[in-house]
């Protein structure tokens, strides 16, 4: 059995969920620290003027810093009304793309509903995502922190390098900005999702082929 052993994401990028249909079985690490301005808790989407990161603030226990904190243990914070700013850069970016007005109404709530901690706000949204693709995960936690495991991911994805990960090729898709911008690759999962809807998992396998115009 292929496992592949991941760092929790807020809307990880495609290579992420690229891993979750690719391998067997994939370990979700809750027990490493939180690294700040990672996709453990940012996502990248597109605007008009190119890309744009999203990031949700966070806090750690009294007494503790956050480069020092467990990921499980890290809190969301409701600092600087995000969830607000967050839903209206997804609805900027997306309203015009061909699926975000069919799944907008599953998303909307996560923006409603407060949750304490970010990987319960992380699994439930990858949770809704694999639903809404029908990807069937085997997904399981870590239960102590190992640092030498194989095929070990959780520092490959990293919003200022996307493409680290050398077994990573980017397929393309269709894209709203797609005429302003050229295709942009490993943009957050929602991205594939909007633009692609079922077709989203034909994607990720790699088995998705696109014309000159954008059609199948």
């Amino acid at each position: 059995m292929k496992t592949a052993l991941l760092s929790s994401t807020y809307f990880g990028p495609i290579q992420w969920y690229q891993k979750l249909h690719r391998y067997d079985q994939c370990l979700i690490e809750c027990h490493d620290n939180f690294v700040k301005q990672t996709y453990r808790n940012r996502c990248v989407i597109p605007t008009t003027n190119g890309v744009q990161a999203l990031s949700i603030p966070v806090t750690c226990p009294d007494g503790y810093q956050l480069s020092k904190t467990p990921m499980q243990d890290i809190r969301i914070s409701d600092h600087g009304n995000w969830r607000h700013l967050h839903w209206n850069a997804l609805v900027s970016a997306y309203n015009m793309s061909p699926f975000f007005e069919y799944y907008a109404d599953d998303f909307a709530p996560f923006y409603e509903k407060k949750y304490t901690f970010l990987m319960d706000y992380n699994e439930a949204l990858q949770h809704l995502i694999c639903d809404l693709i029908d990807l069937r995960p085997q997904i399981i936690h870590t239960r102590t922190y190992e640092p030498d495991i194989p095929n070990d991911f959780r520092n490959a994805f990293h919003p200022r390098h996307p493409h680290d990960d050398p077994s990573f090729h980017p397929q393309p898709y269709y894209q709203v900005f797609r005429e302003r911008h050229g295709f942009l690759p490993d943009l957050s999962m929602v991205d594939l999702l909007f633009n692609m809807g079922p077709e989203a998992l034909p994607v990720l396998s790699g088995s998705y082929r696109q014309t000159d115009n954008g059609d199948v």
